[in-house]
């Protein structure tokens, strides 16, 4: 364990080093994190603006949703993006070859080589709306404390998907349209799950799990979630992570390598 800790600051202090050599690109980054930040407020402000609401669900309220949707979305920019994306540059380069010869995990290393600072504005932004609307309701800190656990679900949840649609790229190489499919379904979770039709909600709950993404977390944080759905979630990112895990080692069975 200490040596991927150790391994882990390596890699994070050189990809920020790299990544800081173009500041400009950091502000154009915020701005445009801004800018769809404040798209997706204003997409919320429509409904409610004459005195709709989504069922048991006040402005506030569904701002911690949209909070931390936006912080799952600076999640995936972060540390999603720039690495899984990569698989696919090395299952074409045969570069995953050197990967697999080193003595660490190779979903290890492709999960974490990378750190983008591009995602930190809305990391940013959703812990701020979160707080915000939380002060408005007046909740306490406990609170907070109580949605971190299912936040971390949902965190394993959302890269356990990502690595799995990666983990095919052993297959099928171009997968990039598969991912745009998925950030689409995820785009959702801006919403509370009641927002959407029943037959909606049973796709966005049991086939996408957009509902455990931020609507569990979000009840968790308002205190009225029930422990079903606690139990649902934890044990919904334990089997997509070891799912990614079984995916991942059953695709390197057919991964030929370059010099083959």
């Amino acid at each position: 364990m200490v040596r991927y800790l150790a391994v882990l600051r390596l890699f994070w202090s050189t990809a920020i080093a790299a990544e800081m050599e173009y500041r400009l690109n950091f502000v154009l980054a915020a701005l445009s994190s801004l800018g769809g930040f404040l798209g997706s407020l204003f997409g919320l402000f429509l409904f409610y603006q004459t005195g709709y609401t989504f069922s048991g669900w006040s402005w506030n309220e569904a701002l911690v949703v949209l909070g931390i949707f936006t912080l799952l979305q600076g999640f995936s920019a972060t540390f999603l993006v720039p690495n899984l994306s990569r698989i696919v540059r090395h299952v074409q380069e045969g570069t995953l070859d050197f990967l697999l010869l080193k003595p660490l995990s190779s979903q290890f290393w492709l999960s974490t080589r990378m750190i983008s600072p591009w995602g930190f504005p809305d990391l940013a932004f959703g812990v701020i709306l979160v707080i915000y609307a939380g002060w408005k309701l007046g909740l306490s800190p406990w609170r907070y404390v109580g949605g971190i656990f299912p936040l971390l679900l949902a965190l394993m949840s959302l890269y356990s998907l990502w690595f799995m649609l990666g983990a095919t790229s052993i297959w099928f190489v171009k997968i990039y349209n598969t991912t745009e499919v998925l950030r689409g379904l995820i785009e959702a979770g801006r919403y509370p799950i009641v927002a959407y039709p029943a037959a909606y909600r049973i796709f966005f709950t049991f086939v996408v799990p957009v509902a455990f993404l931020t609507t569990v977390p979000a009840e968790a944080i308002l205190g009225r979630g029930d422990w079903l759905w606690y139990l649902g979630s934890g044990s919904l990112a334990i089997a997509l992570f070891l799912g990614s895990i079984g995916l991942w080692r059953f695709a390197l069975r057919f991964y030929t390598s370059a010099s083959s």
